[in-house]
Order: C-alpha cells, then structure tokens, then sequence
C-alpha cells in the first residue's frame, strides 16, 4: 500500500526540477506572443456538464472522458480540449459582440485513453480562438501566429500541414453518401488507410468515378501545386471553394512571411467532428504526434 502511495496512477506523471524550469519558459514565450497578436486570456472550469463534450458537438469520444456526479445527479466531464468550452464561454457572454473577439488559455485536458497508446491522459494545452471573423485573413493570423510562437520557443525544424474538410465533404456530398458513411470514410482516409476505404465504398454500391475521386484525396499532399491538380479532379462547387480558399490563404500566408513552413494535405480530416473549413497541424522530428493543431468551427457557437 505504502509503495502505491508514492507512484502516481497510469497515464499521469510528476514534472519537476529543470524539466519543469523548461516548461514554464516555453509557455511563458508562447503566451507572450499570442498576447502581442491581441489575444486576451481566459480561464474557464477544469469541468463542465457533459453536454459541452457531447458526441453532437464531436469532441472526444464518451468511453474515453472522466465522467463523474454532482450532488443533484448531473453527470460533469473533466475538459478533453479547450475548444467546446471556449465557445460555451462566448454563447454566454458574448454573443451580442459583432466584432471580432480573440481569448487565449492555457491549462491541462483530461483524456482517458488506452495505456498501450502510451499517451499521457493529463497534459498541457495551450491555444488561442478567434471569434466573429469568418475571412480568410483569419485563418492566416492564427496559422502565422502558431509559426511565430514555435520559432520564439527556438523551434526551426517543423512544418505547418494544412487541410480543408470542405474539399472532402464536398465529394461526399457529390456521391451521396449519408452522415454515417462518410463519418466512417473519413476516419479510414485520415489514418491513410486506403484499403478500408475501399471496401466501404464497395460495400455501400458507390460508383467507381466517386470512388476514385474520394482515394485521390489522399494523394494531395506536398507544396501549393498540389492544390490545382485537385482543383481539376472535382467539378462541385463546394469542393472548388475550399481550394480556392486555400490559394488565397496561402496568398496571405506569404504576406506574413511564413510560407516556408507549409505544406497542404487535403486527406487531412480531424475526428473532431466541429471543424468547417481550413484546418492544420504541425509536424516536427522526432515526435510522432502533431505538436499544434487547430481549424475553423463556423458552427459550434449555434
């Protein structure tokens, strides 16, 4: 019993000393940046009512929350992400703001995942949202923001890997698939995994010419000539006005002075099932998960 009383439970870690001397310096860098963009700090409960994280909102899936009780039986959820509870925060207190409004956070996230995924279940997140912009000048600020933070931390390997999800459900739409369908297509495109792709699209009876156009996503990855050879492959407005906005974006990007640090992957799709338009994720060695993600969630807030 004595020996359990000094080991900290699966999936949580103690950070002390030098390590921990670290982290609050690169937090303290980033913050300071994502303040000199205009960015506002907030703080809000380590733990809200379920319905924030519900799967309609698309977050974390149920099975993988701390779920626990109040005294009058309402079921609460330690936060898994920041982003629910942000727009929670602005529907309350803000909606009546027609400018627009920028919050910045940093706090833990609680995730109870599998132990073999050897992920941690309490980490550090640190982010920003803008709200009540919906230009693609907003996109660009967020991503230029997120390469000036990590390049002020003294980070110079990485790469910003950006995506659109309108591209993909915009062919989704073409080939009419219904919501479950694509949920499924979208989770085996994600994790590149093609021949699960495959023999979904065989089951549900989907012509070859939606079938090829929805495997071909996946090819789309790499500089910003990648976005007009997938420009040529669809003929759907949906799908156009997602690359359109990218190379507007990537326009803008440049201006900022940034556009060595991106690429374009439009077989990117999140699990989160709130993302809208441009969404991304960067990259660096030696870490074998994304050291920043983020995306627009046009939605959430309704």
């Amino acid at each position: 019993m004595n020996k359990q009383l000094v080991h900290t439970p699966e999936g949580v870690r103690d950070i002390y000393g030098k390590e921990y001397a670290r982290k609050l310096t690169v937090e303290d860098v980033i913050h300071q940046q994502l303040n000199l963009y205009g960015y506002q700090d907030i703080q809000t409960p380590t733990f809200e009512f379920f319905d924030v994280f519900s799967k309609e909102i698309g977050t974390t899936p149920s099975k993988e929350l701390y779920k626990f009780f109040d005294k009058e039986g309402n079921t609460l959820v330690l936060r898994p992400d920041f982003t629910p509870s942000m727009a929670r925060c602005a529907a309350k207190y803000f909606m009546d703001e027609n400018i627009p409004i920028r919050f910045c956070y940093l706090g833990n996230t609680f995730t109870n995942t599998s132990n073999l995924q050897g992920k941690l279940k309490e980490v550090t997140q640190m982010g920003a949202e803008l709200i009540n912009d919906g230009s693609v000048e907003a996109d660009a600020e967020l991503i230029a923001m997120v390469v000036e933070a990590l390049l002020a931390t003294g980070l110079r390997d990485f790469q910003v890997s950006i995506g659109e999800v309108e591209y993909f459900k915009g062919i989704c739409a073409q080939a009419g698939l219904d919501e479950q369908t694509e949920n499924e297509l979208r989770e085996f495109i994600s994790g590149k995994n093609i021949f699960g792709a495959e023999e979904l699209l065989a089951g549900k009876g989907v012509a070859d010419t939606y079938c090829n156009m929805l495997l071909k996503v996946t090819d789309y990855f790499g500089s910003v000539e990648v976005l007009k050879e997938a420009g040529g492959l669809v003929c759907n407005t949906r799908s156009l006005n997602a690359i359109e906005r990218l190379q507007k974006l990537y326009q803008v990007l440049c201006r900022y002075g940034v556009e060595k640090y991106v690429s374009f992957d439009l077989g990117m799709l999140s699990k989160y099932n709130y993302y809208t338009g441009v969404i991304f994720k960067v990259y660096t060695y030696g870490v074998g998960e994304p050291i920043a993600k983020g995306g627009r969630y046009d939605h959430l807030l309704g």
